[in-house]
């Protein structure tokens, strides 16, 4: 669906400025991504400010969702999908540097270098699919190319989202008794943070290949 209108928004000059300002979030996204998982996993200081980077994407956010009220307010109806498709890209983009935020924010209250210990395999597969997921989700939306979305689509459930809840659920049923607390804690936020980005990138994915309606589902 994004495919079929992404013409229109490269012909008018406020959606154009709108998608580049998405495709300038997702680059941010990635960067802040990126350092906020060496910080947590190798106790290592970032040399970039979360923070700051974190408002710059809210700013972004605020002034994608002006620019499509604005040409809106000028254009005529026909118009209307695409704005809806754009509001709800952003909103996913902003919600991604929100978690990301949130593996920052964990690493620095937990100040140890972060091991799964007994569940290390597992919590190094879902954060690599993630990262996986997330950077041919950029790739995906950048280029709109809907067979690599299509082929990236499935990945989150299995390979995400179900082992991410396979550790929470072990952690919780106390499986590893010799799992201290603090590490116990770590590793459930952590493993939960990495499933709303994989979430949120896959409802990105899905803008790529189906209509309004079903964006964040699977393509029918």
């Amino acid at each position: 669906m994004f495919k079929q209108i992404f013409e229109i928004f490269k012909s008018d000059s406020l959606y154009e400025q709108a998608l580049l300002e998405c495709h300038e979030m997702l680059d941010i996204d990635l960067e802040m991504f990126n350092a906020s998982i060496d910080s947590l996993r190798n106790a290592n200081t970032v040399d970039i400010d979360i923070y700051s980077m974190d408002k710059k994407i809210n700013e972004f956010e605020r002034d994608v969702r002006r620019k499509v009220m604005t040409h809106l307010a000028i254009g005529g109806r026909e118009d209307i999908g695409s704005g809806l498709i754009l509001v709800s890209v952003v909103i996913d983009i902003e919600r991604i540097g929100d978690y990301t935020k949130n593996i920052y924010d964990l690493s620095q209250s937990y100040t140890q270098k972060l091991d799964g210990g007994e569940v290390e395999d597992q919590l190094k597969q879902v954060e690599l699919h993630t990262k996986d997921l997330f950077i041919d989700t950029i790739d995906s939306f950048k280029n709109q190319d809907i067979d690599k979305a299509r082929s990236i689509m499935h990945t989150y459930k299995d390979k995400i989202s179900n082992q991410s809840d396979h550790i929470l659920m072990e952690i919780v049923k106390n499986k590893y008794p010799d799992m201290d607390a603090n590490k116990a804690t770590a590793i459930s936020l952590y493993s939960r943070y990495l499933k709303r980005v994989a979430a949120h990138s896959k409802n990105l994915i899905s803008s790529i290949v189906n209509p309004f309606e079903r964006i964040g589902y699977g393509e029918k």
